[in-house]
């Protein structure tokens, strides 16, 4: 049996384009809108070429399978919407609040100057990414594992019978 091919998604460098809109979103306080766009144009890339990559591995896994067809439509369906929901939308969302949260605070309750309330803003988004990563990872497999994934069975196994 031949080596097992590293994933380039998720064990190289290229896995944190994934946390592009984060950055996107903590930097929002600094950087014109259209920045924090195409953030989450570089993040989504990242899921549509991982989901890519995990229909191709899984066609090549199951050549001989008469599911291949099922299996493959698994694998990209599967990692397209974990990777959205994990990697762009829950935390690009939770990012978002948290630094609009806390921007506002600092303005109420500091007489900082604004260049030093963003900043401030920006490095708390930040240092909150890596915080937030595990977490969203557990609970989107959670919810994962409760509902579609009862549909169509975990990546890698046979499709449930009809």
């Amino acid at each position: 049996m031949g080596a097992v091919e590293p994933d380039l998604y998720r064990d190289t460098w290229v896995r944190y384009l994934g946390y592009a809109n984060e950055v996107g979103e903590s930097f929002r306080p600094l950087v014109p809108v259209r920045v924090v766009w195409a953030s989450y144009g570089v993040a989504t890339a990242y899921v549509t070429a991982d989901a890519i990559d995990k229909g191709r591995r899984a066609a090549t896994a199951h050549a001989q399978d008469p599911t291949q067809a099922t299996r493959v439509g698994v694998a990209v369906v599967d990692t397209f919407i974990w990777q959205s929901l994990a990697s762009v939308a829950i935390p690009g969302f939770t990012i978002n609040r948290l630094c609009a949260t806390s921007l506002a605070l600092l303005g109420a309750v500091t007489r900082w100057p604004l260049p030093f309330r963003r900043w401030a803003t920006t490095a708390l988004g930040l240092a909150a990414i890596p915080v937030i990563i595990t977490p969203i990872d557990r609970t989107v497999d959670f919810l994962m594992d409760s509902s579609l994934r009862k549909l169509y069975g975990a990546p890698g196994e046979p499709p449930a019978p009809p």
